[in-house]
């Protein structure tokens, strides 16, 4: 499995910066060749399933994924959404964990995956990958308005 973990500082409140990471449909406009889905409606809650669909006509492939966890942060406490990914293509589990600070919010991403037909000496790219990936995908997401990721 390709395991890898992202944390970032915002200035950003806590109740904000989960907004944005779990913003399902907006973390499309950050991954190219994808859409979202989310055929459970909103807002998203403990069961909200939503599907990423990355590729282009008969190479794209559907990542479905439910929440299995829901604890958005309040009253000082960190917030924290669990994912499990239930796909034909992509297996495993994401977690993001938005916590307060006294500047803003520390949010961490780490996401565990199987991707099939990816033979498991694969995992270190896949990882770095990842990593890459969805870090310039929670920039984008936690940037202000105007800034260069936003």
């Amino acid at each position: 499995m390709a395991v890898f973990r992202i944390e970032r500082f915002s200035p950003l409140p806590a109740a904000e910066a989960w907004h944005r990471v779990t913003d399902w449909e907006r973390h499309a406009a950050q991954v190219p060749l994808t859409s979202i889905s989310v055929p459970t409606g909103l807002p998203s809650q403990l069961g909200t399933v939503f599907v990423a669909r990355t590729g282009l006509g008969p190479l794209a492939f559907d990542d479905p994924m439910e929440v299995v966890r829901w604890t958005p942060p309040a009253g000082g406490r960190a917030g924290v959404c669990r994912l499990e990914k239930r796909g034909s293509v992509v297996l495993g589990r994401a977690s993001i964990d938005v916590l307060p600070t006294d500047s803003g919010s520390h949010v961490v991403w780490v996401e565990e995956l199987r991707v099939r037909l990816v033979p498991r000496w694969g995992d270190p790219l896949l990882a770095s990958a990842g990593r890459r990936m969805f870090g310039k995908v929670l920039d984008a997401l936690l940037a202000a308005p105007g800034d260069a990721h936003g």
